[in-house]
């Protein structure tokens, strides 16, 4: 009877194993390939946002010079860029909400406003001129250094001089990239020429994907002005084209950084006038080798970001 019992025993565990292998075989063949397609983005999710940004977080504590270990002070980092960092609190954050508040919804609007003047066009010419505006956001480094560059020379054989000076308005030739007064404002003028990327080309999909049967049964129904097609059928249909153009526009603008110190040529810029928060961070990070300062230089930078972006969500999120 025992040896009978022990023997039932083994079958039941072999009958429980074989059950529970052949599940996991039915639930490999059915989610295995999604859930391999998730792995390697959690993957590589974890290893370039994750780690990065925990890394950051908890050096933004210490005191980090590259070269000794990090030594733990607490919160000394983030006292010191609110009370003590004159150039962060006077030049920095200024120029850097004065720059992301024209050219974050400036630059948006005028994606906006493109993709739709797009959309009216035929297909081969709405192609070409897709193009033409795009392409600017591939080559933006290469433009600055040297079309712009150029344009604002401060010699007389700068484009903009020579056109002023030719017309009398100038007697003499103007340093436009070394003036902190014209500074922000050329920056500001770059960015938004090189500001039609990918969200632009989401807006002018999103914009194509909306059937022609809505426009015809508004016309039917009174609605007889571009504006009210726009405000009421055009941009409650691509809400999520416009939260995708909406975060790319707060990214690209918080991240702009270079351009001021490639079109300037110096880091910091001159007087700081074009000093944004991630000039700040490579000063301090990789210029004076004061990483844990520059860590929290870049969690600031990363609730900024947050922010702006999560009033983005509210604005544009999909109701459904």
């Amino acid at each position: 009877m025992i040896y009978q019992a022990e023997m039932e025993a083994e079958v039941n565990k072999r009958s429980f194993r074989q059950t529970g292998n052949s599940r996991l075989e039915r639930w490999l063949a059915k989610e295995g390939s999604a859930y391999a397609f998730l792995a390697v983005y959690a993957l590589l999710f974890i290893i370039f946002i994750v780690v990065p940004v925990t890394s950051a977080f908890f050096l933004s504590f210490t005191f980090f010079d590259t070269i000794q270990p990090p030594h733990f002070i607490g919160l000394s980092n983030y006292i010191a860029l609110l009370t003590q960092d004159d150039t962060f609190m006077k030049f920095v954050l200024p120029n850097t909400i004065q720059f992301a508040v024209i050219v974050g919804p400036g630059g948006y609007a005028l994606a906006f406003i493109l993709a739709w003047m797009l959309a009216q066009l035929p297909r081969i010419p709405r192609t070409i001129f897709a193009l033409i505006l795009y392409s600017p956001s591939m080559t933006a480094g290469v433009a600055m250094a040297v079309v712009w560059k150029t344009l604002f020379s401060g010699d007389q054989t700068g484009y903009l001089n020579s056109f002023l000076m030719g017309l009398g308005v100038l007697n003499e030739p103007v340093q436009w990239l070394q003036a902190p007064q014209y500074l922000m404002f050329i920056m500001m003028i770059v960015t938004l020429w090189s500001s039609m990327g990918i969200g632009f080309l989401a807006m002018l999909a999103g914009i194509l994907e909306i059937s022609p049967e809505l426009y015809e049964a508004a016309t039917i129904d009174g609605m007889n002005s571009r504006w009210q097609e726009i405000f009421y059928i055009t941009i409650p249909s691509m809400k999520p084209q416009m939260l995708f153009g909406a975060v790319m526009a707060i990214v690209g603008t918080f991240q702009a950084g270079a351009i001021g110190v490639t079109l300037s040529g110096s880091n910091p810029t001159p007087q700081y006038a074009g000093q944004l928060i991630v000039n700040h961070i490579e000063d301090y990070g990789f210029l004076r080798y004061e990483m844990g300062y520059a860590a929290a230089v870049s969690v600031v930078l990363l609730l900024m970001v947050l922010f702006f972006t999560r009033l983005a969500t509210r604005l544009f999120a999909s109701d459904t």
